[in-house]
């Protein structure tokens, strides 16, 4: 297989060559100035299977982003592309990492630790003398902890060059990426290279990402990694009641064996991507495409709860709720976790796609997007997707867009509750489940050719609205909105 692809891909650098070797009579700036984009979005979802509550809890969740992208000319072929953006979002799913609010008479609460040797434990026993229930929580209902909201920060930078017939591209690109528990590393290439007359192109591109978890368990996981099996006597947990299913105190019993530190806290991942896109006529383009994607490391999420059905269940908090548990009306308990979703530390991923543009008239054109996806935690999935942009004007364009996605549930998922202690692999986590989803959006496009608005230097060339919303048939419902601005500098 090695062999076959080595030869494959020296002819195509043969035939890239020949064609990128061709010198033109004039030769236009890749890039003409440079071009500066900003995005930004704000999504918003809600839902009932969160994994951080082992499959079942609130899912809410709001997101606040924003990107710039800067692309420079440095000569007549080569670009830079610097891409730097900013995500910042509030989770009551993973503010659950720690659902424990301390409660008192006082009216204060805190939280507990959830990850890390820091002095949680102190911040604990500072507000036992004040609370008359002890600690409670509920996973309809966001904590008061840190993890509660988090931001992801990352910058890309991009070079490109291209040869004189501009039939031939190479690019070379580097990223970083960090959030609280989470880095990530990479770097890739590609090449591209157009064949007749430039209405056929074959692209292939690499990229490898070299990531690093520092895992954060639950609060109640890592109380018993810390202090063993006597954690429910010290720290976090001295002096609180531990209840079993039918409210009776059971603080000695609750041990959650099978939980373990997790070995392996690296995650690489490493693919390839081939394309290729051929304009048959004057109306009609098609493109075909598919991806070989390997993963390895720690490919779970390490504050991922997971409830065994042939185990005990406890719970923290004001054990009245206790009946009411898997329902919103429970805002006052929550169960003590098992064990950590555990997955395979490998992954093989395979897409396959395509689409078709068609040019209906000057007002209208149809864009067609399909992809068939499968890998070897058996899960296949198929995307379908269409866009029909409709010309206003000269600067304006309409477009409803409509996406469907269906996709069978992997061999290691079981909803809440329904694993057995006795399994290797386990995970709760919905995005891994048998589900499917419609999403209906429209956007809203103004484009000035001569960019005659101008703020500065830079004229305003482009504004791009879309907005969408998203139901999946678990009850998972989102909506984005996002708009982008494009200037170039005059």
């Amino acid at each position: 297989m090695k062999k076959h692809t080595t030869i494959l891909f020296l002819f195509c650098i043969t035939c890239i060559y020949s064609q990128g070797s061709k010198q033109p009579t004039f030769k236009k700036r890749v890039l003409e100035s440079t071009e500066i984009d900003f995005l930004a979005s704000y999504y918003q979802q809600d839902g009932s299977k969160s994994a951080v509550g082992g499959g079942i809890g609130s899912e809410k969740l709001t997101d606040i982003a924003s990107n710039i992208t800067i692309a420079m000319p440095l000569n007549d072929d080569d670009v830079l592309t610097i891409d730097a953006g900013i995500s910042a979002y509030s989770s009551a799913s993973s503010s659950n990492i720690n659902p424990f609010n301390a409660s008192g008479a006082s009216g204060s609460n805190n939280s507990g630790a959830s990850g890390g040797d820091d002095d949680d434990d102190d911040k604990r026993a500072n507000t036992k003398s004040t609370s008359a229930t002890g600690p409670y929580g509920s996973p309809w209902q966001a904590s008061s902890g840190a993890s509660k909201s988090d931001e992801l920060v990352s910058v890309m930078a991009n070079y490109s060059h291209s040869s004189d017939s501009r039939n031939f591209i190479w690019n070379a690109d580097v990223s970083f990426s960090n959030e609280y528990d989470y880095t990530s590393a990479g770097f890739g290439g590609g090449i591209a290279a157009l064949f007749n007359e430039k209405n056929t192109e074959i692209n292939i591109k690499v990229n490898v990402y070299l990531d690093q978890w520092r895992p954060i368990y639950p609060t109640e996981l890592h109380e018993y990694s810390k202090y063993g099996t006597n954690f429910l006597n010290q720290g976090y947990f001295s002096g609180v009641t531990v209840y079993n299913e039918n409210g009776i105190s059971a603080t000695e019993t609750y041990l959650p064996t099978k939980f373990k530190d997790l070995a392996l806290t690296n995650r690489n991942s490493y693919s390839a991507s081939f394309g290729f896109s051929q304009i048959l006529t004057k109306r009609f383009q098609f493109s075909v495409f598919f991806d070989v994607l390997q993963q390895q490391g720690l490919l779970s999420t390490p504050y991922h709860r997971i409830y065994f059905a042939d185990k005990t269940n406890f719970f923290i908090g004001q054990p009245q709720y206790i009946a009411n548990y898997e329902n919103t009306t429970n805002t006052g308990v929550f169960k003590l976790a098992d064990d950590i979703e555990r997955l395979p530390n490998t992954r093989f991923k395979l897409p396959i796609g395509a689409r078709i543009n068609y040019y209906i008239n000057e007002y209208l054109v149809l864009r067609t997007y399909y992809r068939y996806y499968s890998d070897d935690w058996d899960i296949q999935a198929h995307t379908a997707s269409v866009e029909l942009p409709f010309k206003l004007s000269d600067k304006f364009t309409v477009f409803p867009t409509f996406r469907y996605y269906k996709q069978t549930a992997s061999k290691f998922y079981a909803p809440y509750e329904m694993h057995l202690s006795s399994e290797q692999f386990y995970t709760s986590d919905p995005d891994l489940a048998n589900f499917g989803t419609k999403q209906l959006g429209f956007g809203i496009n103004y484009t000035d050719i001569f960019a005659s608005a101008k703020i500065w230097q830079f004229g305003l060339k482009n504004v791009d609205f879309r907005f969408h919303q998203y139901k999946r048939s678990d009850k998972l419902k989102a909506s984005i909105a996002t708009i982008a601005f494009k200037f170039i500098m005059q």
